[in-house]
């Protein structure tokens, strides 16, 4: 499923699926973008936040990932620059002083182990 809370809504009412593909230029605002996400994790789904095609340099996407909590983002191959940036900026934010961040491994599929 991509980002669109109407059809969110209704997957997590037919239990018909467990995971969203966000994407910050589908859905609107940020504020929009994280009230999926938040409604997604309250459902017991992970999130993953993609990048977009024809993607820039920017690095927003690195900051929704760490601090949704999603655990994944999807931007592919550090092949070129736009996706090197996204993992740049996550190894920076990272190596901040204070940085408590944890791979999550299996616990970033909460349902999983159901």
């Amino acid at each position: 499923m991509v980002t669109n809370v109407t059809f969110l809504r209704r997957a997590i009412r037919e239990r018909s699926c467990n995971n969203i593909l966000i994407k910050l230029n589908q859905i609107g605002t940020i504020t929009e973008t994280i009230q999926a996400i938040q409604e997604a994790h309250r459902a017991g789904w992970t999130a993953i936040v993609s990048h977009r095609s024809g993607e820039t340099e920017d690095t927003t996407i690195a900051y929704l990932v760490v601090a949704m909590g999603t655990g994944q983002i999807k931007t592919g191959a550090p092949t070129r620059s736009e996706r090197a940036a996204k993992y740049n900026r996550l190894l920076k934010i990272e190596a901040q002083p204070g940085a408590k961040a944890v791979f999550k491994g299996l616990a970033a599929y909460p349902l999983a182990s159901k």
